[in-house]
């Protein structure tokens, strides 16, 4: 079984679409949403749908996905964004992964069309295809019993997926799957998409030369 855990913060537009797309797939699996102190109408809107667990954490993706981990009872994880669409047969096609695979993800695409943001998308894939460290948009899934081996998430309130994907990537392969998850680019369309690419460029780079991150501003939720 397949537990796909959504965190969420005030996600009542783009969440019904996002369970839409998750209710289609074939197979067997959970759905946990974990909460981070939403004030708009998501918590009704999770309380509707009965094949849904609800549980709450303190607001951060890392502490909420972390709570979802240990709640789960699959023998995979798939932390998946509530503003990210699972590809058609995902969830199939991560079951007949054989034995040796224990991690992965998807190819991103954004839902504008934009040729901007398809370039986004483009130096997002092709810096996924050499490291293969996933973000959390691209629905990363890992081996239940890895996760915990771990220890989960960081606890920081940014770049806890690709910290979490580096150590990841230093003692397994992660594979890439073919298919494209889709996410909102409601963002990089608000901020503006090349100085939204701008800005995600020289966090990477602060990253990597261990320096203080600037532009946190372009992590804070836009609705």
């Amino acid at each position: 079984m397949i537990s796909i855990i959504v965190p969420t913060l005030n996600e009542e537009r783009a969440l019904p679409r996002t369970l839409e797309h998750i209710f289609s797939q074939d197979g067997e699996f959970e759905v946990i949403v974990v909460d981070g102190g939403s004030h708009d109408n998501t918590l009704a809107l999770v309380n509707r749908e009965q094949r849904l667990r609800l549980l709450t954490a303190t607001t951060g993706r890392a502490s909420q996905m972390n709570a979802g981990a240990l709640q789960a009872q699959g023998e995979w994880l798939l932390f998946l964004h509530a503003d990210t669409l699972l590809p058609q047969n995902a969830l199939l096609t991560i079951e007949q992964l054989p034995e040796h695979v224990l991690s992965g993800g998807f190819r991103h695409r954004f839902s504008g069309h934009a040729w901007g943001l398809r370039l986004v998308s483009w130096l997002h894939n092709f810096r996924c295809q050499r490291t293969r460290v996933f973000y959390g948009d691209q629905a990363m899934f890992i081996r239940t019993r890895l996760f915990h081996e771990l220890g989960g998430f960081p606890d920081k309130p940014i770049l806890e997926d690709l910290l979490f994907g580096e150590r990841l990537a230093t003692i397994t392969q992660p594979l890439m799957l073919d298919d494209y998850v889709i996410s909102d680019s409601r963002k990089f369309e608000q901020k503006g998409i090349y100085l939204s690419l701008f800005r995600v460029l020289l966090i990477l780079l602060c990253h990597e030369l261990h320096l203080p991150i600037p532009a946190r501003k372009f992590f804070s939720p836009i609705r």
